[in-house]
């Protein structure tokens, strides 16, 4: 079966890298797979260090001409799936399998992510077979039925834990901490959230007095935002922090980390967290995220109140005195990784929205 993964933006997200999941997955299934994606954006160079069978794409375009660039792959390729997230995406799509007379379309919702049926939806769907993949019952339970789609399918995001193992961490000053010996938050940003990412900022501005030995990351689009910079140094703590936009290593950051902290939103939230507990990292996120999802609150980390830096600095004290608790809870995210969220039942659920949209009954010739 030939599958294609189409992403549009150039930024590599956790939605990017659930793609490039999936994409690997099948192939090592037996599935003939090919990655769509811009050109020289970050998005193809971490989707062929996965292993993908990457297309660059021109970016930009009208509908026609976007439609025609990806009929012609479609054509060449023989894709009988595409998988997309966005509307855009999914009407573009839809438009050239109907040039093509072949293939159905999967949808993707990001975790936590809100689900628009618009005109270019509706229009699609009568273009060609379409259906809906979310990364929850709970936002499946969110979604009303469209009419014209598929049944929908949940693929929960999930990692391989074994992977982390033989990961090194990126050493502490190489990350900008004064001391090699100093403890390490690293705190997971998306730009969506810069009120998120100013209150770890004044958490940590309350710590350093008391912990001269702390520094803390702050990783991910937009971390070096001028704003966020401003506010560090207004806090008087701008030498305690390292900005770091992206990096293809992020996970040997990740790995350095004593205390994961997750202040991004969508897949990118719920990858950081999953990414933490499989490296037996405790988790700090705020109630009514994405991460919270996946932890396991006072087990596998902590579940924070908006807001209440003061609570938020007790907390992470708490944890960098007593290493054993660090420990337990580390080891507890371990294992509720490999319990609830393994990559190999995230594969299943998409190996099954590429076979249900591949019934030629329901393509439109």
């Amino acid at each position: 079966m030939r599958v294609l993964f189409y992403y549009s933006a150039p930024q590599w997200t956790g939605s990017a890298r659930a793609f490039a999941a999936a994409a690997r997955g099948l192939g090592d299934r037996g599935y003939q797979v090919t990655f769509v994606c811009p050109g020289s954006s970050a998005v193809e160079v971490r989707a062929a260090a996965e292993g993908c069978d990457v297309i660059p794409l021109a970016p930009g375009g009208s509908l026609p001409v976007r439609s025609w660039r990806l009929q012609r792959i479609l054509t060449e390729r023989f894709v009988e799936t595409v998988f997309v997230h966005t509307e855009a995406e999914q009407l573009a799509v839809a438009m050239a399998m109907r040039l093509a007379g072949r293939g159905g379309v999967v949808r993707r919702v990001p975790a936590g992510g809100r689900f628009h049926a618009g005109r270019g939806t509706r229009m699609a769907l009568r273009l060609a077979s379409g259906g809906l993949m979310f990364a929850s019952r709970l936002d499946e339970d969110a979604v009303s039925p469209l009419a014209r789609a598929r049944r929908p399918v949940v693929a929960e995001l999930g990692v391989a834990p074994s992977r982390y193992d033989e990961l090194r961490p990126v050493p502490a000053a190489a990350l900008g901490a004064a001391s090699p010996a100093a403890r390490l938050i690293v705190c997971v940003y998306d730009g969506a959230e810069r009120v998120r990412a100013a209150g770890v900022l004044r958490t940590m501005a309350l710590l350093a007095p008391r912990h001269p030995e702390l520094h803390l990351v702050l990783l991910g689009h937009g971390a070096g935002h001028e704003d966020l910079r401003m506010h560090a140094a207004a806090l008087g703590i701008a030498r305690r922090i390292t900005h770091v936009d992206e990096r293809d290593d992020d996970l040997a950051v990740l790995r350095a980390a004593d205390v994961g902290w997750v202040a991004a939103t969508l897949d990118t939230a719920a990858y950081a967290a999953l990414d933490f507990m499989a490296m037996r990292i405790p988790v700090l996120t705020d109630r009514g995220t994405v991460a919270e999802r996946y932890l396991a609150a006072g087990i596998t980390g902590a579940v924070l109140t908006p807001g209440d830096t003061a609570a938020a600095a007790a907390t992470v004290a708490e944890l960098l005195a007593n290493d054993a608790q660090r420990t337990a809870m580390g080891s507890a995210g371990r294992a509720r990784v490999a319990r609830q969220y393994d990559e190999r039942a995230m594969l299943d659920a998409v190996q099954q929205a590429a076979d249900s949209a591949r019934d030629r009954t329901l393509w439109t010739g």
